[in-house]
């Protein structure tokens, strides 16, 4: 099992959803939530080895969220996957990004000239 970034669906925080979870694991939604390690009084319970742990949140109302090597670990130890990879890569350039990349060149060229002129 090999999991990518662009395959899966992670989020831009690195952090996948319960929808690319369950696509990484090849489980269905309902299996995800039942591997997951939540209580409904409680938005972070303890960690559970034999549990899939998800990121802390701040409330049990927020949306689950899980780390990549979370995953990965509780494919290899619980569900017995024996080959289990985590590949990180860069996401694709999209018109967003570009924008984001010209912007901050800019912000940088006026802080050099700022500089320069004190």
């Amino acid at each position: 099992m090999t999991l990518t970034h662009s395959e899966i669906g992670v989020t831009t925080s690195g952090l996948m959803d319960v929808d690319a979870v369950q696509k990484a694991l090849n489980r269905s939604r309902a299996s995800v939530y039942r591997y997951a390690n939540t209580d409904p009084d409680d938005a972070n319970p303890h960690y559970d080895p034999k549990k899939l742990n998800a990121e802390l949140r701040e409330s049990p109302n927020d949306v689950l969220l899980f780390h990549p090597n979370e995953v990965a670990r509780f494919a290899r130890d619980v569900l017995r996957i024996k080959q289990v990879t985590i590949e990180v890569q860069e996401p694709q350039s999209n018109a967003t990004q570009e924008l984001l990349q010209a912007i901050l060149s800019e912000l940088q060229h006026i802080h050099q000239t700022l500089k320069a002129r004190s």
